[in-house]
């Protein structure tokens, strides 16, 4: 069968290439199409474009691009229209994807969306669309089948969370070669996880670096995002306990000690790889003051909104600070504090369902076509 996907960021590129590497298995004559990124092009099949080139972060970046985005979806319709897949499959980036799932059911595509846009988070309404437009719902987070069904009376399938499927299938790190790789030494490792967007990337370093001549008994080491050139890190890294791997988060945190984290897919990572972690964020004042009034949530990290209560602190906006960084960087490396982490992170591995997330939602897909 031939399949077009659609992941605009690295966390949907991640999902989708464990996804498609799933369909292959079942269908050995599958064919792939996609938006994406590297790891799906590993997979196999024709990247249209990649999702460096759709990333907008906040309302005002996106106000800024929209003639840009506009023109992207345009693009997407007739590009689907001259492939003529059997199945659509949208994962998460819902502004772009659900206005390519509306016309898609118009045009009698069979639409399916793995990793629900977080509309219990904003754009509830959302869910008239969603309704209409996509006929399988894949949700990986264990409250969104209790949110859509009993709330909304819209069947969904939860398949489990694809991130135990991704860090229980990486290959293990070699230590040595890779401190030495990466000109580290014995102390311990401190990671830096600063996103994956230039913007986001700029601002989150310039204030996570500041408090590295705190902690010289360790040595940190930025994870940085394989959409981005070592040369645009650079800028950022100055002194000389201060170290860059591209396209090695697993393996940075394998090794870690403790991690500062942008919010994101990235803090259950870091979670699920046994890390103690503070999670920070700090968008444009325009964005955060607009997001501030239509999200209505008591957290950022997934961590937390999947636990209830908060098990890994966060920092956001003018809490962001070196002062503040410093005293919860302090307190992940007390033995106390780390045993009340770790015993909130076995916690959560449980709810999360357990591993096959990818190969449920491959038989799903094609039993749904099939049948």
């Amino acid at each position: 069968m031939k399949y077009y996907l659609i992941a605009g960021e690295a966390s949907g590129d991640l999902h989708a290439a464990n996804l498609m590497k799933a369909l292959k298995k079942l269908d050995t004559s599958a064919e792939f199409r996609f938006w994406g990124g590297d790891l799906m092009q590993k997979v196999g099949g024709t990247l249209v474009k990649h999702y460096r080139e759709l990333a907008f972060m906040g309302f005002i970046e996106v106000i800024y691009n929209l003639r840009t985005i506009l023109k992207n979806i345009e693009f997407c319709k007739k590009d689907i229209d001259a492939y003529e897949p059997d199945v659509l499959i949208f994962i998460d980036y819902p502004g772009f994807n659900l206005r390519i799932a509306k016309w898609a059911k118009e045009h009698k595509y069979s639409t399916h969306f793995y990793v629900s846009p977080q509309i219990w988070a904003w754009k509830e309404n959302r869910i008239s669309a969603i309704k209409r437009d996509v006929d399988h719902m894949y949700v990986i987070l264990p409250f969104e089948k209790e949110f859509y069904e009993e709330k909304h009376n819209y069947k969904v399938h939860f398949v489990g969370h694809p991130l135990l499927d991704a860090i229980a299938t990486r290959q293990m790190v070699d230590v040595e070669k890779f401190k030495k790789e990466h000109n580290l030494d014995s102390r311990p490792i401190i990671a830096l996880l600063p996103g994956s967007r230039k913007q986001e990337i700029s601002k989150m370093l310039k204030t996570m670096l500041k408090v590295t001549d705190d902690f010289k008994d360790h040595q940190f080491i930025i994870a940085g995002a394989p959409s981005q050139e070592p040369e645009f890190y650079a800028q950022f890294i100055k002194k000389k306990n201060v170290h860059l791997a591209i396209d090695k988060t697993y393996d940075v945190l394998s090794l870690s000690t403790a991690a500062l984290v942008t919010s994101g897919t990235a803090t259950l990572e870091t979670a699920l790889l046994k890390v103690p972690e503070v999670v920070c964020y700090k968008g444009s004042s325009i964005s955060y003051q607009i997001a501030k009034r239509v999200i209505k949530l008591e957290y950022i990290s997934l961590v937390n909104l999947i636990m209830g209560r908060e098990v890994v602190k966060e920092l956001i906006q003018k809490d962001f600070n070196r002062k503040n960084l410093k005293i919860e960087l302090q307190k992940i490396l007390e033995p106390e504090h780390r045993e009340t982490i770790f015993n909130g992170y076995y916690e959560l591995e449980k709810k999360l369902g357990g591993a096959g997330a990818s190969e449920k939602t491959a038989k799903l897909i094609l039993d749904s076509v099939n049948n």
